[in-house]
């Protein structure tokens, strides 16, 4: 099942999602629509967080980037409760976007190898380094479970730039082509 993509507003986003256990109601059908609403939205990652679901699961498929980044090829996995151990390597630039935030794109800056301890879809313990453009997604998709976002990575006077375009997100006045939900307060 599609569902909706909570936009830039809602104080879902800002919160710290909690672990959880296999014990989770229907978590394989979760992860079945979190991929699809994925495709139908056309990311490469989806964080429990940009659905609705203040908990710590993310699924990401980076198939996309394999022409300009081989690494990526293969790549689709569930993280299930995931902790970064540790960030290292050089600091670099991507463009990222995010299905929360339709129409802003930007350059973030990241390190470009993270080492991160999660559970599968099936609840099988892993500690996996991962590089490059896999890193970079692993990142941005964490920080969604940590109550962060992209944009929060940019410069204040970058934020500044882009307050008229969040603040028509955070009104509603933004038409991606994927289901979203606007936050009323």
């Amino acid at each position: 099942m599609i569902r909706s993509i909570i936009a830039y507003g809602n104080p879902v986003l800002r919160k710290v999602s909690s672990d959880i256990d296999k014990n989770y109601p229907d978590i394989q059908q979760l992860i079945a629509d979190m991929f699809e609403t994925m495709y139908a939205s056309d990311g490469v990652g989806l964080a429990a967080p940009q659905i609705g679901l203040s908990i710590r699961l993310f699924v990401i498929d980076a198939t996309p980037f394999v022409e300009d980044y081989p690494e990526a090829k293969d790549f689709k996995k569930v993280f299930i409760n995931p902790h970064v151990i540790e960030e290292s390597g050089d600091e670099w630039l991507f463009n990222e976007g995010c299905l929360s935030f339709p129409g802003i794109h930007e350059d973030v800056s990241r390190k470009s190898n993270v080492k991160i301890k999660y559970l599968d879809e099936n609840f099988v313990e892993h500690t996996d380094t991962f590089s490059g453009v896999c890193a970079r997604v692993v990142q941005h998709e964490y920080d969604h479970l940590d109550g962060k976002c992209f944009i929060d990575r940019l410069s204040m006077l970058k934020r500044k730039m882009l307050s008229s375009k969040l603040s028509n997100i955070e009104k509603g006045k933004v038409h991606p082509r994927y289901k979203i939900k606007f936050f009323k307060p």
